[in-house]
């Protein structure tokens, strides 16, 4: 190998990692795709008593709710920990928690932000007042 052949190899390279690391960043700093909103009146019932809740600082139906949600599966715009919290959004006829929740970022009873998920974290919608 030459002596310039081994500069671009490193050169290549150093792009190709500038690359990879870059769509990664992109990836982490995402926030929800565009039409994800929802009407607060929209959801059901039990979310919007859940909403309430989060606005008037509980009382909470459960030890969890109010617990730190650290957003690892970056589907929500990226802040910093303990930013994001969450709260059960009770399920009729369920026997545990169930899958439904509210994540809301910021101050506990004025969020920026709340979320609905009736999929266990798997997708969101931002809740409209």
């Amino acid at each position: 190998m030459r002596k310039g052949d081994s500069k671009l190899v490193l050169t290549g390279l150093f792009l190709s990692l500038a690359l990879v690391a870059g769509s990664l960043f992109a990836k982490d700093a995402r926030s929800l795709p565009p039409g994800t909103e929802v009407a607060l009146g929209s959801l059901p019932v039990q979310a919007q008593t859940t909403y309430a809740l989060v606005r008037q600082g509980g009382p909470f139906p459960y030890a969890k709710d109010g617990v730190v949600f650290g957003n690892r599966e970056r589907l929500l715009p990226l802040n910093t920990r303990g930013y994001y919290r969450e709260y059960t959004v009770k399920t009729p006829g369920a026997s545990t928690r169930g899958a439904r929740r509210l994540v809301c970022g910021g101050p506990a009873t004025v969020p920026d932000a709340c979320y609905y998920t009736a999929d266990h974290y798997a997708s969101f919608r931002k809740i409209v007042p």
